[in-house]
């Protein structure tokens, strides 16, 4: 019995040494990319860290400096209501129509899906160019058929004007967002257990009875996920904003990445933008928190 065990445990210790010895080269990669970056962010933050000169030290001033910066509250409050209205907007849209298709026939359920996640595999320059010619102000298609039909009586310049600027930038996110949600979801009702939906049927239970007792119940891991993903997404907004409107009109548009990259890499002011990311960092982790804290109250 006693050398049994110690071949077991012997056995095991040689497959604990093989799975460390497959994850090193991955390991390395994270520890070197991941983890010592952000560990070199949080420590620029605490310095005035620009070129030409060695860093000085300090301290928690360009935190302070952040809250008492008008346009980075600007930024913040343009980010929130990005994530706000996107991330509902994003999980509701792709649930309804993941619910519509998922019964489909196999050939008309994968054109569907390959239409809607068309945008997420397309260059996002490309799709931003596209974009960007329908919301032109001289010869859009949405000034174009606005004034056409009498809707508009004369065109307006969505990109450049501040009412409308960062209204444009949600939708384009909106579509370019819900590709990966509706594969997601289709995949989930797929793998619903189908024997407990027919049981509730047969007792009796409605269609929205059937998707909120069992069917929601059983995709909330999945829900749980692409509440965290779309929320990540939305708060690292830069790519629309950079290609678009460089955070114009009048720092209308301007988002917490944008805003960091504007200080890194132009201003060269590389503490007070690593002080700009790690708040969004902790911003991100508390949201995230929660969400999940949330998921596993319901």
């Amino acid at each position: 019995m006693a050398k049994k065990n110690s071949m077991s445990r012997a056995l095991m210790r040689r497959e604990t040494i093989a799975g460390y010895a497959f994850m090193f080269p991955s390991l390395i990669f994270f520890v070197g990319f991941v983890i010592y970056p952000m560990i070199q962010c949080v420590f620029t933050s605490l310095f005035d860290s620009t070129m030409n000169r060695e860093d000085i030290f300090i301290g928690l001033a360009n935190y302070t400096e952040l809250f008492q910066d008008a346009v980075f509250m600007g930024a913040l409050k343009n980010t929130f209501v990005i994530v706000i209205v996107s991330v509902p907007v994003v999980c509701i849209f792709s649930l309804w129509v993941s619910s519509v298709i998922y019964n489909l026939h196999g050939a008309a359920c994968s054109a569907f899906r390959c239409i809607f996640y068309l945008p997420v595999v397309t260059g996002s320059v490309a799709v931003t160019v596209v974009w960007k010619w329908m919301f032109n102000n001289y010869y859009g298609i949405f000034n174009y058929l606005g004034t056409s039909t009498g809707i508009l009586e004369k065109n307006i310049n969505w990109l450049g004007d501040e009412r409308y600027a960062l209204g444009c930038i949600i939708l384009i996110l909106l579509t370019t967002s819900v590709g990966q949600p509706i594969v997601l979801y289709v995949s989930a009702l797929n793998n619903v257990d189908q024997s407990l939906v027919e049981a509730a049927e047969v007792d009796g239970a409605t269609k929205f009875q059937c998707f909120w007792r069992i069917k929601w119940q059983q995709i909330m891991p999945t829900t749980l996920y692409i509440l965290v993903i779309t929320t990540i997404n939305s708060f690292q907004c830069f790519a629309l904003i950079q290609l678009l409107t460089s955070g114009g009109p009048n720092h209308s548009t301007d988002t917490i990445m944008y805003y960091i990259y504007y200080n890194a890499f132009k201003l060269y002011r590389y503490g007070y933008g690593n002080a700009m990311g790690v708040v969004l960092a902790i911003i991100i982790a508390v949201l995230s928190a929660i969400q999940f804290k949330m998921a596993k109250t319901d």
